[in-house]
C-alpha cells in the first residue's frame, strides 16, 4: 500500500471542506483534500450559495447595524431547547473573522443581500436584511483546466444551462418582455453564455454556489493544495491512545495510507442520499425513498459512518433532521426525473398551495422549511400522500412561471405534454386532473380571491413580513405577494418534500472537534458542513444557515489544528 503524509486531511470538497483546506493552508499547514466523486464541489456547487453570517464585513460597509448579542438572541429563539450556547458563541465570534480572512487572503469575495431578510424577521433579534452574503460572480477561466472538475450547477435552476443570480438579476429575467432595459441586460448575458458554450463547452460566468466553490478551489490551488477526486475514504486510522492520525483512501492507483499529522476534517456533505438513514430520521419517508433531494448522488452519509465507526455519535434529537424544501420533479430527456427546489415562485402574487383536500394550509411565502413542515402536518391530518400543489391562473403562469415552467416568452406546453404541468379550463377540471376535491378547491379559491383583490390574506397573511415581500413582485400593489387566481385556464405543479442539506450530523464542540459517546473530543478528528450537527437546533432562521456555519467552522477547525487562537 502506498503512503502519503500531510498535516491536514480534508474529506469532502464542498464549501465546508474547501474552507477548512484554504484556512489551514494559509496557516502553513500541508493540506490534502479527497473527494469520492469525479468532480469537486458537493452540494455547495449546486446551491444558491448564500451564507448567513451576522456582523459580516460587507454588511458593516453598507452601514448595517447588527451585533453578536442581537444575533445570539435570534438564534436562541429559533433553536429553543436545542440551543447550543458554546457552539453558537463560537460561530458568532469566528464568523466575521472568517469573512475578513477570506476577503483579505483568498479569491473568495462576497456580495451583500441587503434586503435578504431573516426568515423570521419579526422574532426577537431578527433582521430585515444584512446577515446573508453570497460569493461574487467568478470567471471560470481562472480555474484553467481544473474547471473541468468543477461540479456543474443544478440543471433545473439554470436557464438552458445559464446560471442566474438572485436579486436584481432575477428581476431582469422576470421583466424581459416588459422592459427594454431588462431585455438588453438579459440579451447581453445570453450572448456571453452562447460564446462560452461554443468555446468552452460550459458557462464561464459562475454564479451562486458554483462561484463559491470555484473561488475556494482557486484559493486551494493557489496554495498548492491538491484535490484528489475519485478518492473515497475507506476508514479512519486511530491510534491506541485514541487519536485519529489519518485514513485509508481508495484511489485509481490503489489504496493509499494517508497520515495526517494535525488532524482529519470530515466534510462529506451529510446523508441526504442515504435511504437507510432517511428512513430512520425523515418522518415523511417511512421507506426512505419518499424524498427527493437535489444533493449529488455521492452524499450518502460517508462522513457520519466514518465517525461512528470510531465512537462518534450523530445528533438525533433535533425536531427536524434536515432543511426541508418543496420540490417538483420535471422529466428529463433521458427519462429520469429532475429535482426543482421552489425558492421564489411561492412568494409571487397569484400563486397558492393546496393539498388534495383542495384547502390551503400555509402562508406560501414563508420559508421553504416552514412551508414543508406545514405541508407534512396537513397531509398527515388528511391521512393521504404527503404532497401538495401550486395553483396559478394563465396570467400568473406567463408572467412569473411556475416551478420549472419559465415565464413568457418561453413555451409552456411542452411541460403539459410531459405531465409536469397540469392544465384545466376550469378549477373543477384542474382538480380532477390532480386528484383534488373540486368543490373544496373552488371554495378555497373563491374565498382567497375575495380578499386577494384588495391585496389581503386574512387566513394566512401572505406578504406580511419583510422576508415574504423580498421575494414577491415589488411592482405589484398593494401587496407584492397577493393577487387573485381568477382567469382560466388554470395550472398546477405537484410538490413533494426535499432537502437543502441534513441537520443531523456528528456531535461536535465549539472548536469543530468531533465528540465521542461520553461527550469528549476525539483527538485529531473535526467536522464541518453538514457532517457536523447543525447549530440551528433543527430550525431554519435565514438564507445560508448551512453554508455560513460551514465555512465558519471550517475556519475554526483550521485555527484549532494550527494551535492558533485567532
Amino acid at each position: 500500500m502506498k503512503n502519503h503524509q500531510c498535516d491536514v486531511l480534508v474529506v469532502g470538497s464542498g464549501a465546508g471542506g474547501l474552507a477548512s483546506a484554504v484556512s489551514a493552508a494559509h496557516r502553513n499547514l500541508d493540506v490534502l483534500v479527497v473527494e469520492k466523486e469525479p468532480v469537486f464541489g458537493g452540494t455547495s456547487a449546486r446551491s444558491g450559495g448564500w451564507m448567513w453570517i451576522p456582523c459580516n464585513a460587507p454588511g458593516k460597509r453598507a452601514g448595517i447595524e447588527d451585533s453578536a448579542e442581537k444575533a445570539r438572541q435570534y438564534l436562541q429563539h429559533e433553536a429553543g431547547e436545542h440551543f447550543d450556547a458554546r457552539r453558537v458563541d463560537a460561530f458568532l465570534e469566528a464568523g466575521p473573522r472568517a469573512v475578513e480572512f477570506f476577503e483579505e487572503k483568498t479569491a473568495l469575495q462576497f456580495d451583500l443581500g441587503p434586503t435578504f431578510a431573516d426568515y423570521h424577521p419579526d422574532a426577537p433579534g431578527g433582521m430585515d436584511g444584512g446577515r446573508s452574503i453570497v460569493a461574487r460572480p467568478f470567471d471560470g477561466r481562472e480555474l484553467k483546466g481544473e474547471i473541468k472538475r468543477l461540479r456543474p450547477p443544478l440543471a433545473e435552476i439554470t436557464f438552458l444551462g445559464m446560471m442566474i443570480g438572485s436579486g436584481k438579476e432575477l428581476l431582469h429575467f422576470f421583466n424581459v418582455t416588459r422592459s427594454p432595459v431588462s431585455a438588453f441586460y438579459v440579451a447581453k448575458l445570453f450572448i456571453k453564455f452562447l460564446r462560452d458554450m461554443a468555446f468552452h463547452g460550459r458557462p464561464m460566468r459562475l454564479m451562486n454556489g458554483n462561484a463559491l466553490v470555484a473561488r475556494l478551489a482557486k484559493s486551494c490551488f493557489d496554495k498548492n493544495v491538491p484535490i484528489w477526486t475519485r478518492s473515497p475514504v475507506r476508514e479512519l486510522i486511530r491510534e491506541p491512545d485514541g487519536r485519529v492520525t489519518g485514513a485509508i483512501v481508495d484511489t485509481a492507483e490503489g489504496p493509499v495510507n494517508i497520515t495526517a499529522r494535525c488532524g482529519v476534517v470530515l466534510a462529506a456533505g451529510g446523508f441526504p442520499q442515504d435511504p437507510v438513514r432517511r428512513k430512520a430520521m425523515f418522518p415523511h419517508a417511512p421507506n426512505g425513498h419518499e424524498h427527493a433531494s437535489p444533493a449529488p448522488p455521492g452524499n450518502t452519509g460517508d462522513g457520519l459512518r466514518l465517525g461512528e465507526a470510531i465512537g462518534a455519535t450523530v445528533e438525533d434529537t433535533l425536531p427536524n433532521s434536515a432543511a426541508w424544501v418543496p420540490v417538483s420533479r420535471p422529466p428529463r430527456a433521458d427519462g429520469t426525473l429532475g429535482t426543482f427546489p421552489h425558492f421564489v415562485d411561492r412568494s409571487k402574487p397569484g400563486v397558492i398551495a393546496v393539498t388534495r383536500s383542495g384547502k390551503r394550509f400555509v402562508n406560501e411565502a414563508n420559508s421553504y422549511h416552514d412551508f414543508c413542515q406545514a405541508m407534512v402536518k396537513a397531509c398527515k391530518e388528511e391521512q393521504g400522500e404527503i404532497c401538495a400543489f401550486f395553483i396559478a391562473d394563465h396570467k400568473t403562469l406567463r408572467k412569473y412561471g411556475l416551478g420549472y415552467v419559465k415565464p413568457s416568452p418561453v413555451p409552456y406546453r411542452p411541460h403539459i405534454r410531459s405531465g409536469y404541468l397540469y392544465e384545466g379550463a376550469t378549477l373543477a377540471e384542474l382538480a380532477a386532473k390532480i386528484g383534488a376535491d373540486s368543490a373544496q378547491l373552488e371554495r378555497t379559491v373563491a374565498n382567497f380571491n375575495a380578499h386577494a383583490r384588495k391585496g389581503e390574506d386574512p387566513e394566512f397573511h401572505k406578504g406580511s413580513t419583510s422576508y415574504n415581500r423580498s421575494l414577491g413582485d415589488p411592482e405589484h400593489k398593494p401587496n407584492p405577494c397577493v393577487a387573485p387566481v381568477e382567469r382560466g385556464p388554470f395550472y398546477a405543479v405537484k410538490l413533494v418534500i426535499g432537502d437543502l442539506g441534513t441537520f443531523a450530523g456528528l456531535r461536535s464542540d465549539e472548536n469543530a472537534r468531533v465528540l465521542d459517546e461520553a461527550g469528549k473530543p476525539i483527538p485529531g478528528l473535526y467536522a464541518a458542513g453538514n457532517d457536523a450537527a447543525s447549530i440551528m437546533g433543527g430550525n431554519y432562521p435565514g438564507g445560508g444557515i448551512t453554508l455560513g456555519p460551514a465555512i465558519t467552522f471550517g475556519y475554526i477547525a483550521a485555527r484549532h489544528m494550527s494551535g492558533a487562537n485567532s
